[in-house]
């Protein structure tokens, strides 16, 4: 049984960017065998498909990779890189492919098992990264095309952030014009957005 209601399909039904900053404050659980862990959004990215160079969809690029940015709103969107999974939530409507990236999160449940999927971290090293995030929550590839409204991986009510930052998004410097988009947000002043 969860113990939090996930939020529901219509709250994911917002354009990219101003769900990139709805996510700010909302809780991100994972139920597992081992435990429950949770963390407060506190930084995100968004991509914006077809018009976006930085996005793995961009020009509309339709690969088994991306295939799931075509889909509804509120399904994940998993990735490899440099053998860290990173988790996305899959927005805008079906066919056009976007996605908000979560980059950070601020640990509510389940710190003593996220220290053991990352042993000798200090704890705000524990999820400052989109890859630290999900190795510490137990988030993997084979969440890819699951919905955030269905357990065991889902998103519930959090909090409001009192002071919402913007600013280029991080780690995409051949993106061209795109690399400058204001698309990254992230919680004033949380100690564990990545930088």
């Amino acid at each position: 049984m969860t113990r939090y209601p996930p939020l529901p399909q219509s709250f994911y039904q917002q354009p990219t960017l101003e769900l990139a900053q709805s996510l700010l404050g909302c809780l991100l659980v994972h139920e597992t065998s081992e435990g429950i862990t949770s963390g407060y959004i506190v930084e995100t990215e968004a991509y914006r498909g077809a018009l976006d160079r930085a996005a793995h969809s961009f020009n509309n690029r339709r690969t088994k990779r991306t295939e799931i940015m075509f889909h509804t709103p509120g399904h994940i969107y998993t990735y490899t890189m440099h053998r860290q999974v990173l988790l996305n939530v899959v927005s805008a409507d079906a066919e056009i492919p976007e996605a908000v990236l979560i980059r950070a999160l601020e640990p509510k449940d389940g710190m003593p098992l996220m220290e053991t999927r990352r042993p000798g971290r200090k704890p705000r090293e524990l999820t400052n990264g989109p890859g630290k995030l999900c190795q510490a929550m137990g988030i993997i590839q084979s969440h890819y095309g699951g919905h955030f409204i269905n357990p065991p991986l889902y998103i519930t009510e959090g909090y409001n952030p009192e002071q919402v930052e913007t600013g280029p998004r991080i780690g995409i410097p051949n993106a061209q014009e795109a690399k400058d988009f204001p698309w990254r947000f992230w919680v004033h002043g949380n100690r564990y957005v990545s930088r």
